[in-house]
């Protein structure tokens, strides 16, 4: 059984961890994995491979990142991208696929997978917002780089007095800001899901004021759109198609000091959440994950994610998780952060 294996899309810390798990549980079962570079790019040009070794996997468990490079690119969008992919597997004699990525990824393995190739996906997202899956490799590392950004952020807005307004990741979930907004102890949450005025987000700041609060924190989600705001950054595209989100915190900025005379400054954490060592959560998760790839394997139980669902990892369709709803932020979740401004 010789195993391919790739991470596609964003990075986020867990990806070598799980290129750890999945290697080291298929050398235990005789098998021969591979490493495939540069996600569905790679193998649509020159199907680079690096050999899977248990000596090329020694010490990758606590890096960020991932030793197999990425790309965004989707076969899919080019005429003849999925019969290269399937020339190149057949050219390197693979029996099957293990993808590690975010929905787009996922769903080219979906669509790889109908054309017969024997495919299993892993989840990994910041945004955690796969549907299928309770919880995304990186996730929990990236909340906590939030939290402690908030932390690192709440004395000097504490001491100049200012409002300081966080923007963190998260296209159309809100799940980072919200957990990473609520153990940071941010003030005020802006997320995609909650619709929020600007003159709402001003009140409660005004609110803060007169309980004798001289600073706020508030954390915003890149890709939540304030009812009101009069300039929205603008929109580029990348080569890709992808929409390049940040900036929504220096619009909102200039907007709420207007309204409510605070002096107002701007961090965005951008990549800053992407890096780093991955948590123990995340460690444990995308070992879980990545043994659990190769267990279906082993079973011949194909076109299947791995997801987490009620603290356990479990197998389920990618046709179930890729075309249901996505995996959106809990509101009663959101609705208690308003209890702890």
């Amino acid at each position: 059984m010789k195993i391919g294996v790739m991470t596609g899309g964003g990075d986020v810390p867990g990806l070598n961890t799980a290129i750890r798990a999945i290697t080291k549980r298929a050398f235990s079962e005789g098998y021969e994995p591979v490493g495939i570079k540069n996600g569905w790019l790679g193998m649509m040009e020159d199907a680079l491979t690096i050999p899977l070794t248990l000596e090329a996997i020694s010490g990758i468990l606590p890096r960020g990142g991932t030793i197999l490079g990425t790309s965004r690119n989707d076969p899919f969008d080019y005429e003849d991208g999925p019969q290269k992919v399937l020339d190149n597997i057949k050219r390197l004699g693979l029996d099957s696929l293990v993808v590690i990525g975010g929905d787009g990824t996922l769903m080219t393995a979906l669509r790889i997978s109908k054309l017969g190739i024997k495919t299993v996906g892993i989840p990994k997202t910041i945004d955690n917002d796969i549907a299928g899956t309770d919880y995304c490799i990186g996730f929990d590392t990236a909340t906590n780089i939030v939290m402690n950004a908030l932390d690192n952020l709440r004395t000097t807005a504490e001491s100049h007095h200012r409002v300081i307004i966080v923007e963190v990741m998260g296209r159309d979930a809100g799940w980072l800001a919200t957990l990473g907004g609520l153990a940071g102890g941010a003030d005020v949450i802006i997320v995609p899901e909650v619709e929020m005025g600007v003159e709402d987000i001003a009140e409660a700041l005004r609110e803060r004021h007169r309980r004798g609060k001289t600073f706020s924190i508030v954390a915003i989600a890149e890709g939540a759109k304030p009812k009101g705001l009069k300039t929205m950054p603008e929109t580029v595209v990348d080569k890709m198609g992808y929409i390049k989100l940040g900036g929504i915190a220096h619009a909102l900025a200039p907007e709420l000091e207007a309204l409510t005379g605070y002096e107002t400054r701007v961090t965005i954490l951008g990549h800053l959440q992407r890096g780093g060592s991955p948590s123990a959560f995340d460690r444990v998760v995308a070992t879980c994950m990545g043994n659990m790839a190769v267990e279906l394997i082993k079973n011949g139980t194909f076109g299947m994610l791995v997801a987490y669902r009620n603290g356990n990892v479990v197998p389920v369709s990618l046709d179930e998780a890729l075309n249901g709803k996505p995996h959106k932020l809990d509101l009663d979740l959101y609705r208690m952060t308003r209890y702890f401004s």
